[in-house]
């Protein structure tokens, strides 16, 4: 095969327009050794220097759970002369069962100069049959925006983490999906950090007798990594926006306040240190204080309420990790609309 799970290069150069006709021929070569799968179309974005080889080891990885046709693309918009080059390769894997190589396609492309227009054509006429298309977009989206891709598009994923500008970046996000006509499902990586945090945090309240504590959150907490703030101010707006909290100061800095439905202020402070990138959360109500902690060179938390400076029992609960290879699975494991999210963002947008 012209790439495995251990070889990262794109693959087989080949021409453009002899793609079908040389994957037909690369699976004929392989006829019953190998079993072709696919439940998604994969398409990857980037304009990163040297993303294509990058790109291909995370195809790789993620095919082991994720049948898939890989669409990879590396893109220089800012080349002067045109230039198109193709690639074919297959991911393959020993089944669960052990006795054969289960294998997923993956189409790379490079495009240079004004020729990376054409990526709604190159994912299109390279789509497998009918299976849902999800686009993972690696960095900032330009505008404008291209409504022919959108239209196309099941789920998009990216990283808000990477924007600089997120105000801006999210109305280019969510104009194309105003185009594509509300259909595209918004699936924002650096949301996906959050899942087993915010897990983490609501297990604390499951319990009836803890529900009065809702209405008695006096301030939060948040320490995050350099780089990550975007991710700390976005738990804040998941219990902003879940607690029916409201903005009361606006200033995009590290201290904020919300105030909650009888206009009773809760002071967030979001706290810089070196980490994971939201190391722990500290909730306080009525001198009782609900912490979730990452452990120390672990994927775990450690979980534990009780008065400050008192000793309490702590409990373990996984924490996942910031991999992107994880993340994305994740992703993929997922169905329908993250709507907490956008009441998230909406909660927090002026401080992002």
């Amino acid at each position: 095969m012209p790439a495995t799970a251990e070889n990262y290069s794109p693959g087989l150069s080949v021409e453009v327009a002899k793609i079908d006709k040389e994957l037909k021929k690369l699976w004929a070569q392989n006829e019953g050794a190998l079993t072709r799968a696919s439940l998604i179309n994969l398409a990857v974005y980037s304009e990163a220097p040297g993303s294509l080889d990058k790109n291909t080891q995370l195809i790789s990885k993620i095919a082991r759970d994720h049948a898939c046709r890989a669409i990879v693309i590396g893109a220089d918009r800012n080349a002067t002369e045109n230039r198109v080059e193709a690639w074919i390769s297959a991911h393959c894997h020993v089944s669960r069962a052990g006795t054969k190589q289960i294998c997923s396609e993956q189409l790379s492309f490079l495009l240079e100069g004004p020729c990376a227009n054409l990526l709604p054509s190159i994912v299109f006429s390279h789509l497998d049959s009918d299976l849902p298309l999800h686009l993972w977009w690696q960095g900032e989206f330009h505008d404008p925006m291209d409504p022919q891709l959108w239209a196309w598009v099941d789920r998009l994923i990216y990283d808000s983490h990477d924007w600089e500008n997120f105000d801006a970046q999210m109305r280019l996000v969510e104009t194309a999906q105003h185009e594509a006509k509300e259909r595209v499902v918004l699936c924002d990586l650096n949301w996906t950090r959050l899942d087993k945090l915010r897990f983490a945090v609501a297990q604390f309240f499951d319990h009836p007798a803890s529900h009065h504590h809702f209405g008695t959150i006096e301030s939060a907490r948040i320490d995050f990594a350099p780089g990550f703030r975007s991710t700390a101010v976005l738990l804040a707006g998941w219990l902003g926006a879940q607690l029916n909290w409201k903005i009361e100061t606006a200033k995009r800095g590290n201290n904020f306040t919300f105030a909650d439905a009888n206009g009773r202020k809760i002071d967030i402070t979001l706290n810089e240190r070196d980490g994971e990138p939201v190391s722990q959360i500290v909730l306080t109500s009525k001198g009782i204080e609900f912490v979730v902690s990452h452990a120390k060179g672990a994927d775990l938390f450690e979980v534990w309420r009780g008065k400050a400076g008192e000793k309490c029992t702590h409990q373990l609960m996984p924490a996942g990790n910031n991999d992107p290879v994880m993340l994305v699975s994740d992703e993929l494991n997922r169905g329908g609309p993250h709507r907490v999210y956008l009441h998230a963002i909406n909660c927090v947008r002026e401080l992002l």
